[in-house]
C-alpha cells in the first residue's frame, strides 16, 4: 500500500437488528466472529437507523444526507444526488473503489443494468439493484456482463471481496463496500449447516412478542439467526484475509446494518417502525493504526447520515459540505464531545409492509440514550423510558406523570426538525413535491 492512507472495508447486512447478536446479549445468536470484533474494536451501543427502511437508509449512507434532502424517502426511488457521494469522495482522493452486492438506490427496476454514470463513484462493480433470492442471485459486472452468484450469494460475494482485497493489497488504497442481502426475509434460505444451528423450539422470544405469535416468531427467528450465523462466519473470513495480506492494521473495517426487523415484537413485522427492534443497528469499527488495540464500547448516538462523513474524516479526507451528517472522528480519536444527544426518527410516508389501511401513519420522533418519543399528526404516539423499560412495553405518552418529560422531548424533537428544515408535512405533500407516482400501497412500482 503506497503512502499512509488507510484502506476501508465497509460491510453491511440488510435488516439485522442490534438485539440479534451475541455481543448485545441475545441468547439465541451464534456470532463468535462479530463478538470478537466487538471485543477488539469500537462498539457503538446506540447506533440508529433514523429512517429505518432500505432505500432511504442506503441513500443516506451514500450521500450523508437525510431522506427529505436526497429525496429517497420511499423504496425503489432513483437517487440522483446533488453533492459529492461517499464513493466519489474516495475516488477523487486516489482510492480504488469497489461495490459488491445489493445496491437498491437506482430506481430503474430491480433487475436492470446500472450504467457507470449511476454508480456514484464505484469502479469495480459486482452488484444488482435488489434481489432476495439468495440462492439464485443475479448481478452485473462493471462491463455489463450478467452473471449469477454461485450458491448462497453472501458466501460468493464474500469470496469476491476476498479476491478484491488480495489483488489490491500492495497497491493504492481502496474503499470496498460489501452489501449482503440477508438476514432480510425470506428467513428460511440460509445454507443447511447454519440452519442446523438454530432449532425453532429452543428460540427464546423477547418479552414483547405476543403469545399468539410465538410459534410463527420462533420459526422465522430460527431462519433469521441462521442467516446471521452465516454472515458472522463470512466476517471472520474477511478479517482473516486482511491479516493474510498483511493489511489488517491499516484497514478500517466497519460492520453495520441498514435497519432492523421487528420479527413480531410489539406484534409488528419488518421495518419502518420507530421501536428499537427496527431502529437500533449494530455498528462496529476496527483499525489498530487509528484506535490502537484497546476495545471500547461507546454509547454515543450516531445516525445513518453520520457514517459517510465519519469514514471520510477517519481516512483523512475532506468531508463534502453537502453532507448533513456529522463526523465522529474527533469523538473517537481525540475525545471530543459526541456530536449528537438525540437522533431524529422519521417516516415521511408509510408504504409497502407499513400500510395505511392497517393504521400506519407518518411520524417523527426522537431517540436519546434513554428515551424514545414519537408523534404523528394526531399528536403524541409513543413515549418510553428505555432504561426502565428496555422492551418498550409501557407507553407513557399522554400520561400526567410523564407530562414534563414529554414536553422536554417535544422540544428536542422540534429542534431536530428545525435543524433539517423538516416541517412534518403529510406524506402526499412530499410525494407531490418530488413528482413521484406510487401505487395504492404507497410503493413505487418496480420491475
Amino acid at each position: 500500500m503506497s503512502g499512509e492512507k488507510l484502506n476501508v472495508v465497509f460491510v453491511f447486512a440488510d435488516q439485522w437488528r442490534y438485539q440479534a447478536l451475541g455481543f448485545s446479549g441475545d441468547p439465541n445468536a451464534k456470532t463468535p466472529c462479530l463478538d470478537r470484533l466487538a471485543a477488539e474494536g469500537i462498539h457503538f451501543t446506540h447506533a440508529l437507523s433514523g429512517h429505518p427502511v432500505c432505500c432511504p437508509a442506503r441513500a443516506s449512507l451514500l450521500t450523508g444526507q437525510q431522506p427529505l434532502t436526497h429525496g429517497v424517502f420511499l423504496n425503489d426511488l432513483p437517487l440522483r444526488p446533488k453533492g459529492t457521494t461517499l464513493g466519489e469522495a474516495f475516488k477523487r482522493a486516489g482510492y480504488r473503489t469497489g461495490y459488491i452486492g445489493k445496491w437498491h438506490v437506482d430506481g430503474q427496476g430491480r433487475s436492470n443494468y446500472i450504467p457507470p454514470e449511476r454508480r456514484l463513484g464505484f469502479e469495480f462493480w459486482r452488484a444488482q439493484e435488489c434481489t432476495h433470492d439468495y440462492n439464485r442471485s443475479p448481478y452485473f459486472t462493471e462491463t455489463g456482463e450478467a452473471r449469477v452468484w454461485d450458491g448462497y450469494d453472501a458466501a460468493a460475494q464474500t469470496r469476491e471481496a476476498q479476491r478484491f482485497m488480495r489483488e489490491r493489497a500492495s497497491g493504492d488504497p481502496f474503499l470496498l463496500v460489501l452489501s449482503w442481502g440477508p438476514p432480510h426475509n425470506p428467513y428460511e434460505t440460509a445454507p443447511q449447516r447454519f440452519r442446523a444451528l438454530h432449532d425453532p423450539a429452543r428460540i427464546q422470544l423477547r418479552p414483547n412478542v405476543p403469545a399468539a405469535l410465538a410459534e410463527t416468531a420462533r420459526n422465522e427467528l430460527a431462519g433469521y439467526y441462521a442467516h446471521g450465523s452465516a454472515l458472522d462466519a463470512y466476517v471472520g473470513e474477511l478479517r482473516g484475509t486482511l491479516r493474510e495480506c498483511g493489511i489488517a492494521d491499516r484497514t478500517l473495517f466497519v460492520f453495520w446494518s441498514d435497519h432492523g426487523d421487528m420479527l413480531h415484537s410489539q406484534g409488528q413485522r419488518r421495518k419502518q417502525r420507530p421501536w428499537d427492534e427496527s431502529v437500533r443497528v449494530p455498528l462496529l469499527l476496527d483499525c489498530p493504526a487509528l484506535f490502537g488495540r484497546q476495545a471500547r464500547a461507546v454509547d454515543a448516538l450516531i445516525d445513518t447520515p453520520d457514517l459517510a462523513p465519519t469514514l471520510l474524516d477517519l481516512a483523512g479526507l475532506a468531508v463534502p459540505d453537502t453532507m448533513q451528517g456529522r463526523s465522529y472522528a474527533p469523538y473517537l480519536l481525540k475525545g471530543a464531545p459526541a456530536p449528537a444527544e438525540a437522533v431524529l426518527l422519521g417516516c415521511p410516508s408509510p408504504f409497502g409492509e407499513f400500510l395505511r389501511k392497517d393504521g400506519a401513519k407518518e411520524y417523527r420522533g426522537v431517540r436519546t440514550r434513554r428515551h424514545t418519543y414519537v408523534k404523528t399528526h394526531d399528536g403524541a404516539w409513543l413515549l418510553y423510558d428505555n432504561a426502565r423499560d428496555p422492551y418498550q412495553m409501557n407507553n407513557l405518552a399522554g400520561r400526567l406523570e410523564a407530562a414534563g418529560l414529554q414536553a422536554e422531548l417535544e422540544r428536542a424533537l422540534q429542534g431536530l426538525l428545525d435543524r433539517d428544515g423538516d416541517r412534518f408535512e403529510p406524506g402526499q405533500a412530499y410525494i407531490d413535491r418530488w413528482g413521484y407516482k406510487p401505487d395504492a400501497n404507497g410503493t413505487m412500482p418496480y420491475a
